[in-house]
């Protein structure tokens, strides 16, 4: 049996464009052992799969060859790739800490060097050797001027200042199985240019081309920064109670179960429990909730979020590298190297699209001069214009681009997809099953009615809450949780004791009371013809029922039920107007899952095993639908599973990220809408990318064939194209929903 591929992932530095991920790519592939590759430019990482164990110092020399930094993902400063340059950026791009990028033996000629830790992109190497190539542009004309004789030897110099670097990158990536990279088309058209005495054009043809490639660098940085940006939000430091004292020590030394002090007005450093105070919490910056939530003692707090107005203490639940906001970041990370469908077609299409540009290059240079007697460098020029036109540079990006600034703008709403092909399939939806209890509703009984009889609204609140003291089911949780809202009292009950099957009984006040179902009241009480309609009424509802019994007579009923998530209605009716069929599948009664369908406007299937949710999920397949599945992740694993997507809906760490293909951060069920709208957005916006790049390209090769345009706007169709594409891609991370 074939063993199981293992996976490695490496952080990368100074690559900032599609064709340096393609090079990067092919040249891994090549090693022993590897078995695939996925690379993503915004995230800045590539994953290894192989069968045998990897040896990091190949992968290092290889993709150093190329010019690039490379380090194994989650790595200390001990590891073999950190030892090769201790000057490495231990806060590079992303705040990945412990992680360093090394500048392998690129020397001055490190064209996609990044810049150095807490640089500005003006202050890199790339931006450096630019300028310098543009300043031996300038000197070069006045040069000129002054010493017509030695002009083409002058421009000549100048051009070698940026050739030189792109040259050696071309020979790097021939000899690493890409040969057709946009560096070799460069240096093949500038080399063509000198050849026909068009000196002056190549050098300024080749300061475009390092123009193109830093903007390239800047977009790429601000794509990067979209989701990295959320590592940011936690703060460096934390206050943790020790000796009877507060000390300050690093937010990502605080381990599971330290006990932290936060102040009003400071970003909560961890994830945790609040052990003690209560606060106005705003989750704004990570789940995007525009109104503050009253926090107390025992309920969750995610790291990143500002606490308002109180000091609150705060076990810690997770460690740095595993709280809710570095696993948003990870899972994006990881999402971004899973190509969408779109992407892979487009990255199979350049493979055969570039060595067709250097074919209809060649015969633009060498077929009018043959067949029809025309002029060899006018025909030469028009061909070497054309390699530039032709680099798939902006096709290439136009798909990642959108994908990963989707997967950015929804992970900082709350809403995860694993991947450009979830992202992808979401537009394609056409059904969604959702659980119940949890999913549509919030998961918990509440009390919802209060019908008195002998005694007032209060006080059948305050008997059944002193009644339920001290209990954790469910029901008793709801009577307590409405007395504490509705600020009743809750007097001391003695001799109080469950009865099996019935329900619980006592003394308060030197009061009998009994509080149960409504047949083990009737045993107490008589009850009334009316009260009985009441019961029914209530039970008809999808709501449990308990009966207050006290002295003997019938003191009042309180009805619980798990009611709708707020924004249920809202959320169904959001999916139906995208035309998305809607159908609630559960395990409950029959009778509440057709009160709450009815409620929410949902179609309803009820009394469901595992099983027969997934039998469901199948039967709406085959009637040719494409099939959402929203559950808990765990119960629902078998419907999720079954599902075109399965998604988690849960809150924080709870949420199972590791089953669904996508997940809610926060219990929405309007972001299920979101999420189509987002993945309908992020296809409208390759559609439009694709149509930039190969519209370009066309309105200019069709020009340079006519002579209307030469060398200097073919490359700035490439480079201006790839600038437009991607700057238009971060468009998404406005996106609203």
């Amino acid at each position: 049996m074939t063993a199981p591929l293992k996976q490695t992932r490496f952080k990368i530095g100074g690559m900032d464009c599609a064709s340096c991920a393609a090079k990067i790519d092919t040249a891994v592939r090549r090693l022993d052992g590897v078995a695939d590759v996925s690379v993503s430019v915004t995230g800045a990482s590539m994953t290894v799969s192989h069968g045998r164990p990897l040896n990091d110092d190949k992968v290092l020399r290889q993709v150093a060859r190329l010019g690039y930094g490379l380090v194994k993902a989650g790595a200390g400063t001990g590891g073999p790739a950190a030892k090769a340059h201790d000057r490495a950026a231990h806060d590079h791009e992303g705040h990945d800490h412990g992680q360093q990028i090394t500048e392998e033996a690129a020397g001055s000629s490190h064209l996609h060097s990044h810049a150095e830790p807490g640089q500005a992109w003006w202050r890199s190497r790339r931006a450096a050797l630019t300028l310098a190539c543009a300043a031996a542009l300038l000197a070069a004309h006045g040069m000129g001027h002054l010493f017509p004789s030695a002009e083409r030897w002058v421009f000549l110099a100048a051009l070698l200042v940026g050739l030189v670097p792109i040259a050696r990158r071309a020979l790097m990536a021939a000899l690493a199985g890409t040969p057709f990279s946009i560096e070799m088309l460069m240096t093949i058209a500038a080399v063509g240019a000198v050849m026909i005495g068009a000196t002056e054009e190549a050098a300024a043809v080749v300061v475009l081309f390092l123009i193109g490639e830093l903007l390239e660098g800047v977009a790429a940085g601000r794509a990067r920064a979209s989701i990295q940006g959320l590592a940011g939000l936690v703060p460096k430091t934390a206050l943790v109670e020790r000796g009877g004292g507060t000390v300050e020590v690093p937010a990502e030394q605080l381990g599971v179960g330290d006990v932290i002090v936060v102040r009003p007005g400071d970003r909560i450093p961890a994830d945790g429990e609040i052990v003690e105070g209560s606060s106005d919490i705003d989750e704004a910056p990570v789940t995007g909730e525009s109104t503050p939530k009253r926090k107390g003692v025992t309920e969750p707090v995610f790291a990143g979020t500002i606490n308002s107005d109180g000091v609150l203490k705060v076990r810690v639940t997770a460690a740095a590298s595993d709280n809710t906001i570095a696993r948003v970041v990870r899972l994006v990370e990881e999402a971004q190297e899973a190509k969408a469908p779109t992407e892979r077609f487009i990255d199979r299409f350049s493979r055969t699209y570039t060595p067709g540009v250097l074919a209809v290059g060649a015969l633009v240079a060498v077929l009018p001069p043959l067949v029809a007697g025309g002029d060899w460098n006018e025909w030469i020029y028009k061909g070497l214009a054309i390699l530039l036109i032709g680099c798939p540079c902006a096709l290439v990006i136009s798909t990642p681009a959108a994908i990963a600034a989707g997967l950015a703008t929804g992970a900082r709403r709350g809403l995860l997809m694993k991947g450009g092909a979830v992202l992808e399939g979401f537009r394609r939806i056409t059904a969604v099953a959702f659980d119940k209890t949890g999913t549509l509703t919030a998961g918990k009984p509440v009390v919802t009615d209060i019908v008195a009889y002998s005694r007032d609204e209060r006080s059948v609140l305050a008997l059944a809450a002193a009644l339920e003291q001290g209990s954790s089911h469910p029901l008793a949780v709801a009577i307590l949780g409405r007395a504490k809202a509705d600020k009743a009292p809750v007097p001391p009950a003695l001799s109080a004791k469950a009865i099996s099957g019935k329900g619980v009984e006592g003394s308060v006040g030197g009061v009998a009371v009994f509080l149960g179902s409504g047949p083990a009241a009737g045993e107490r009480a008589d009850m009334t013809q009316a009260q009985r309609l009441a019961v029914d009424s209530l039970n008809g509802q999808g709501k449990t029922m308990s009966v207050l019994v006290a002295d003997g007579m019938v003191a009042g009923l309180i009805a619980m039920r798990d009611e709708p998530r707020p924004d249920a209605a809202a959320g169904i009716m959001a999916l139906k107007a995208e035309g998305i069929r809607t159908v609630m599948l559960t395990g409950d009664n029959r009778r509440t899952a057709e009160a709450i369908a009815a409620l929410l406007g949902i179609e309803a299937r009820a009394e469901l095993l595992p099983q027969d949710k997934q039998r469901i999920v199948g039967e709406l397949q085959r009637e040719g639908l494409k099939v959402a599945k929203v559950g808990d992740g765990i119960n629902d694993a078998p419907a999720l599973a079954a599902a075109d997507i399965g998604i988690a809906i849960g809150g924080g760490t709870d949420v199972a990220l590791e089953t669904a293909d996508a997940a809610i951060l926060h219990g929405r069920v309007m972001d299920v809408a979101r999420m189509v709208r987002l993945s309908r957005a992020v296809m409208a916006n390759i559609g439009q990318n694709i149509t930039v790049a190969l519209g370009l390209k066309a309105v200019f090769l069709v020009t340079t064939i006519l002579g209307i345009t030469g060398l200097w706007p073919a490359i700035l169709a490439d480079t201006g194209a790839t600038v437009l594409v991607t700057a238009n891609a971060m468009r998404l991370l406005r996106w609203r929903g």
